[in-house]
């Protein structure tokens, strides 16, 4: 019988920063650590500096923290939104946009996979994502990242007249 190890949130932190290329730095640990606390909320610049600030009462440097979520934007830790009036959110990456493409409900702010949903038209939305994904690094682009996100409103929202 062999037991099973679990890992400790700061361990699983930890992890995830080496297994993405990132060092394991005293700030990025209480940040990513902070989204990995919160996967469900999404925060701006502005409010995740107010957020650490205030749990562990010393000033971060707003510059950067800028960089730091940028980077874990790019290895797709983080995932970024900008909203209509063009202000950059962030939160933990979600299942659902991981398997995309996905449905992000601008109400209730869940994401769903709409594979199922659109069967086919997944398979080709991927395919010419990944042509695309190709293509730029053949041409020396890198750190290549793409999501397919339809917005909207859910159904569950519009039947309970959230909109």
């Amino acid at each position: 019988m062999t037991s099973k190890q679990v890992n400790s949130p700061h361990q699983l932190v930890d992890d995830l920063l080496m297994s993405h290329g990132l060092r394991k730095t005293v700030l990025s640990r209480l940040v990513l650590g902070f989204f990995e606390a919160n996967p469900h909320t999404a925060y701006t610049h502005a409010q995740l500096q107010e957020k650490l600030s205030a749990i562990h009462a010393f000033e971060i440097d707003k510059v950067t923290l800028y960089r730091l979520i940028d980077r874990l934007t790019q290895v797709s830790l983080l995932l970024c939104r900008v909203d209509v009036h063009r202000v950059r959110s962030y939160q933990k990456m979600p299942e659902a946009v991981v398997n995309m493409p996905f449905f992000h409900c601008q109400s209730c702010q869940k994401d769903s996979s709409i594979t199922q949903v659109i069967q086919k038209e997944a398979i080709d939305l991927t395919r010419a994502a990944e042509n695309a994904s190709q293509h730029l690094a053949s041409l020396g682009y890198q750190n290549i990242s793409y999501q397919v996100s339809l917005d909207g409103i859910c159904t569950d929202c519009v039947q309970r007249g959230l909109q």
